[in-house]
């Protein structure tokens, strides 16, 4: 499989357009000419993903966030990003990344599914695509019953296989009407009280922001940024089967960088 044949057939699905102006999605290191038969996949190019890259072989390394995010004037081993790029390039590993464009499309809809909601709508709309369907970020709906913001950070963890998530409010309170944004959830605030959503489910939440948030009346369900986006690997794992059968697809051996001790 040609990378380049891979990569046009992914943004059939995914195209770059579908991003947000600020990210930089797409062919981020490596050859378009490249022939692909294994991928490993992965939320972030981190040093230890790389390694498990080079261990195992692999031809492309397919994550969730771009390693370049802004300009960039040199490639060298005099910084992270420049050591990181080098030492793809020199293992002939190609990396590709699926990310805001990835968010809108299926990200946003799968998280919904995921954790049940129903009767759901685009929590922050973007755009308007080629096929006239409304896109954007996150999803607010009805939970499928009304429950206590302990029961349903219980069940945040269930669905998401979570040990811990972080909460601003009352665990006693009633919810019944959730937003759901995997990733950094800061910005969905506005949104989710404009969707009369009583509490947010998401991750990044600083001290300040969950402050802000409860003063609004809004409860928040801190999931972690890893916490909700690892459902990344899981869905592109069956899609690449599915799509490039030929392809061998591997789930990097990763796991929730921030632990509560």
């Amino acid at each position: 499989m040609n990378l380049n044949h891979m990569i046009k057939e992914l943004e059939k699905k995914y195209p770059l357009s579908a991003a947000v102006e600020w990210d930089n999605p797409g062919l981020q290191a490596g050859r378009r000419d490249k022939e692909i038969k294994k991928v490993l996949l992965a939320l972030d190019a981190t040093f230890p993903v790389i390694q498990e890259a080079k261990e195992w072989g692999a031809d492309l390394l397919l994550t969730h966030h771009p390693l370049f995010m802004s300009g960039i004037k040199k490639v060298n081993t005099d910084q992270l990003l420049g050591r990181k790029a080098v030492e793809l390039i020199q293992a002939d590993i190609s990396h590709y990344a699926m990310h805001t464009n990835f968010d809108v499309v299926t990200m946003a809809p799968l998280s919904a599914d995921i954790l049940g909601l129903e009767q759901t709508e685009i929590l922050a709309p973007l755009f308007v695509d080629e096929n006239g369907k409304e896109q954007g970020f996150g999803r607010v709906g009805n939970l499928a019953s009304p429950m206590s913001l302990g029961e349903l950070s219980e069940l945040v963890k269930e669905k998401f296989a979570l040990d811990t998530v972080k909460i601003f409010g009352d665990p006693e309170c009633p919810v019944e009407r959730a937003a759901i944004s995997p990733g950094s959830g800061k910005s969905m605030i506005k949104a989710t009280l404009a969707k009369e959503a009583s509490v947010l489910i998401s991750g990044d939440f600083g001290h300040h922001e969950g402050l802000d948030a409860m003063d609004e009346g809004l409860l928040i369900v801190d999931a972690g940024h890893y916490g909700l986006e690892h459902i990344f690997m899981d869905y592109m794992a069956s899609f690449l089967k599915q799509r490039f059968p030929e392809v061998e697809v591997k789930k990097a051996d990763t796991r929730n960088p921030f632990s509560v001790l």
